[in-house]
């Protein structure tokens, strides 16, 4: 039986907002000086939003939360060959935080920011190949 409409939309949705955080990223590093800051919380944003996709596919309930550990062992009782590289995304959970307020930390190092939008991109390709292509942005 194909997917129902809603479903597929849904999944859709989170999909396109994860790609845009992706390219926003991606874009900021060509800023002088790169946007670092704003890099790491995008890729952050790419991984929940990708996760929260793929539990919308398979009809899985989430809250309304950032924890990408949380949204990871959710997506690990749907297909447990993603727990190894959820565990290494899981620090980008603080990137949804860390650097957005003053008086918090400095902002990334370059080299920070690089290693977490290539995990993200990591973990969206992960999930995208396992999701049908009507779904993919």
């Amino acid at each position: 039986m194909p997917p129902d409409a809603a479903r597929l939309a849904e999944t859709r949705s989170w999909l396109v907002k994860a790609a845009s955080d992706l390219r926003a990223a991606t874009y900021e590093f060509t800023a002088t000086p790169p946007l670092l800051d704003d890099i790491a919380f995008h890729t952050q944003q790419a991984v929940e939003k990708t996760l929260k996709g793929f539990l919308a596919w398979h009809d899985r309930p989430f809250r309304k939360t950032h924890d990408l550990v949380e949204l990871g062992h959710a997506c690990v009782e749907i297909d447990s060959s993603l727990e190894p590289l959820l565990r290494r995304a899981a620090p980008l959970t603080e990137y949804a935080w860390k650097f957005r307020y003053p008086g918090e930390p400095e902002e990334p190092s370059h080299d920070e920011a690089s290693a977490a939008l290539t995990l993200a991109r990591e973990v969206c390709d992960a999930i995208l190949s396992r999701l049908p292509a009507s779904v993919r942005p």
